[in-house]
């Protein structure tokens, strides 16, 4: 069984250790509609239940991404957000909140901004994870070396696809696994047929980091039944609707839906 020792102490691991182990991860694009906001909903959501937090750094060809994040992204570059912009959020957070959080971004604004230089700041500031989605297994290392001399758990990936691919993505995962719970990209959905429970039973077959559900999830039986299986829920389209709809003034919103998401995967 390959253990995660290295980051045992990192805050991901903490963040999958309260009520029974499921966690609850949320979604968000820095800058969206404004650097302020960002940080106001960060710790709204903290407040009202969310473990870990993903923050997205905007880029111009999110190609993993559905409408929803994708006019977020667009949103956010046209306010002027930035890649130390988005550092600037983390430092804001962190000066009030230790929630876990993981940026969440493309190959090309981490290679442009420099390897080392990027993730030197991201321990400086407290960022714990960073998720590439377009980030080829077989490209992994030459971004996992700089990064995790500094701390800094690459997330891994895992769609639906064969076992044996899995299984070796798995093996080598830190901080948490990001499961994929269909092709495509992002976005709401209203059913989810994958079998993602095998899924989970071939990755605790050779690691116990732990592995949380995301894409598509919008709804508190979705996170439960995501949650049964696996070691939490991810969101983040669902909760970019409301921030799209509200703008500024998402603050209560969110934090209702977030604490209706947390309490639904409180009983998996």
């Amino acid at each position: 069984m390959q253990t995660d020792n290295k980051f045992k102490n990192n805050k991901i691991h903490k963040a999958f250790m309260n009520h029974n182990g499921k966690a609850f991860i949320a979604f968000l694009t820095a800058g969206d509609p404004d650097a302020d906001s960002t940080v106001k909903y960060v710790l709204e959501m903290e407040r009202a239940g969310a473990d870990l937090v993903e923050i997205g750094i905007p880029f111009s060809d999110p190609t993993a991404e559905g409408v929803v994040i994708q006019d977020a992204n667009i949103r956010a570059l046209k306010g002027g957000m930035t890649t130390d912009g988005a550092f600037e959020i983390v430092r804001r957070i962190r000066e009030v909140s230790q929630i876990p959080l993981c940026f969440m971004t493309y190959c090309n604004p981490v290679f442009h901004y420099g390897y080392d230089r990027f993730f030197t700041r991201c321990e400086e500031l407290g960022v714990d994870g960073i998720i590439i989605p377009d980030l080829p297994y077989e490209e992994k290392a030459e971004m996992e070396e700089p990064a995790s001399a500094h701390g800094v758990a690459v997330i891994s990936m895992i769609a639906p696809t064969s076992e044996a691919r899995i299984q070796t993505t798995a093996k080598e995962a830190k901080g948490f696994i990001y499961v994929v719970s269909s092709m495509g990209v992002t976005g709401v959905r209203s059913e989810i047929k994958t079998d993602l429970k095998s899924i989970v039973e071939s990755i605790r077959e050779v690691t116990d980091v732990p592995c949380a559900i995301g894409f598509g999830i919008s709804t508190p039986e979705q996170a439960k039944k995501m949650a049964e299986i696996s070691d939490g829920s991810i969101v983040g389209s669902a909760i970019v609707k409301i921030i799209a709809a509200k703008g500024a003034n998402a603050a209560e919103d969110l934090y209702n839906y977030v604490k209706s998401m947390k309490d639904a995967i409180k009983e998996a």
